[in-house]
This record gives C-alpha cells, structure tokens and sequence, in this order.
C-alpha cells in the first residue's frame, strides 16, 4: 500500500513540469528554395530551430518545400543560422556542401523537391550554431547512383575511411537520371 501511495505523490510532483515543458511550431511553405531560407533564418532569429522537411504536392500551394520549426520554453533567439543548397547536380552539391562545411555548418536534413524552373533539385538544409566557439568542422561526401547494391559498396568504403552516415533521398539529377543519394561525413582534421 505504502508503495501506491509514493508512486502517486510521485506522479504529482512530475505532472507540473511536463505541462509546463510547451512547443511551439512554425510551419514554412514555399515554392522557391531561397525563400525557405530567408524564412527559416527569420524563424531562427525568433528562437526557433530545424524540426524537418519535405519536399512535395501540397493541396493548395502545389510544389513546395514544407519545412517545420520548434521552439521549447525559452529560446536561444538569434542563435542558429540556416544555409539550404539546392541543386540537380550532385557535384555542385558536393561542392557547396563542402564550403558550408569549411563555415561551421552541420548537416540536419535532406529531401528532393520539385521546381517550377529547376526541375527535380536535391535539397539540403545545414545549422550553424552561432554560440559554438570550437567552430567544429566537417568533410562532407555526396555518394549518388542508380544502383542500390553499389551504393551498399561505396557506403562501406568510406565507412572504413571514418565517414559517418547522415541522410539519404532518391533523386532525379540532371546527369545521373533516377539516383540514390546518400550523405556521410566525418570530423575534418
């Protein structure tokens, strides 16, 4: 009985702080990736930070980046900032990512979206904290083909090179057609 009544008394005190713990959410729909940017920075600023995305057909905007942003109790505002890469060529992805890499940006999401101008574009989205003095960076490689038993050999290769594993789409890329796209990276040295 003495065991009942601790587990209830206990259960009292933990209630209160788990309402008290409220999330916000923002959601962010665009057809334009820079848009998706400037919005996301703008929701930073207001504390909130990456939940995820998805590119896709929404009922009413058709083709969009949708991207949600949270925000716990009281926010860091101003403390992350967003750099999202769009493009349908993995070397230029490779590329870009690299440089973002260099600045102190980290990987946090991926997904294929849909321009009206573009075509299919592989989309990655990478957070930089601006309160993080060590700057940690990072060497990025964009692993793409067709062949998913391929894409099982390049994984292990770089695998035992340190690389780690961080996101994956399947994508149309303007040279490579229907391709598996896998993101990895590893601390630079």
């Amino acid at each position: 009985m003495h065991r009942s009544v601790f587990a209830l008394v206990l259960g009292l005190t933990v209630l209160p702080a788990v309402a008290s713990a409220q999330v916000e959410y923002r959601v962010l729909a665009t057809s334009k990736t820079s848009t998706t940017e400037k919005e996301m920075n703008e929701a930073a600023d207001a504390g909130f930070r990456f939940g995820g995305t998805m590119g896709g057909e929404t009922a009413f905007g058709g083709s969009e980046v949708v991207t949600v942003m949270t925000r716990e109790g009281r926010a860091d505002a101003g403390r992350y900032t967003y750099k999202l890469l769009a493009t349908t060529k993995t070397s230029t992805m490779q590329k870009e990512m690299q440089e973002a890499g260099d600045n102190g940006f980290e990987y946090r999401g991926q997904t294929v979206f849909k321009t009206t101008f573009g075509g299919k574009e592989t989309v990655v989205i990478l957070e930089r904290d601006r309160d993080n003095k060590d700057k940690q960076r990072y060497e990025y490689k964009l692993l793409a083909t067709s062949r998913t038993s391929t894409m099982q050999k390049e994984l292990s290769e770089v695998g035992d090179a340190g690389f780690q594993f961080v996101g994956i789409t399947v994508a149309e890329t303007a040279m490579g057609g229907k391709e598996v796209v896998s993101i990895v990276r590893r601390v630079r040295k």
